[in-house]
């Protein structure tokens, strides 16, 4: 079976990006109201998740043709994510890019020698670039710490050996593109 894609609501952008750190592809925009998101998802054979119960009036939706979850209001952004994986049945897979949820792909370190911080391309050997935006992203302390918030969601903690299985070590840091950094 297929990994899942998903339409998140505009409330839901906090869940669409850790749905992205957990493997998925999660679309989602702030400006998109609810027949535009139903339709998206309808197209893209995405399972629309929501905290609006008025989207599940809409006959396609109220009647199954497109997939969808109700998020309970009141849940934290790692709740959800939670919520999310345990009523789908789902697990955590490789990471994709948090910004716009494509694909990293391993990139040689001596193509991105420009884009990346000098200090950064001294001690790192490994750099992925998403297949999508081209955001360059390496393996660092910022994934380190999705990946543990990730654990968690999954019931492992601090021990990774706890879970099912291990979360991969394949990608440290899609959090932190150069892009971002300069612009803090």
């Amino acid at each position: 079976m297929d990994a899942p894609h998903f339409a998140c609501d505009a409330m839901l952008g906090g869940l669409a990006r850790w749905l992205r750190a957990a493997g998925y592809d999660a679309i989602w925009r702030a400006d998109i109201d609810d027949w535009e998101l139903v339709r998206q998802a309808l197209r893209e054979n995405s399972v629309l998740l929501t905290s609006d119960t008025g989207i599940f009036q809409i006959g396609i939706v109220r009647d199954g043709e497109v997939p969808a979850l109700f998020i309970p209001t009141g849940l934290g952004t790692l709740e959800q994510l939670r919520f999310v994986l345990t009523e789908l049945k789902v697990d955590v897979g490789e990471p994709r890019c948090m910004a716009c949820g494509g694909l990293l792909v391993e990139v040689a370190k001596n193509q991105v020698r420009d884009q990346v911080p000098p200090r950064t391309l001294d001690w790192l050997d490994h750099f992925y670039q998403c297949e999508r935006c081209r955001r360059i992203f390496w393996q660092g302390t910022h994934w380190q710490r999705i990946r543990e918030r990730l654990r968690e969601v999954r019931g492992e903690g601090d021990d990774p050996a706890a879970g099912k299985r291990p979360v991969t070590d394949s990608f440290e840091d899609p959090g932190h593109s150069l892009e971002e950094r300069r612009a803090k």
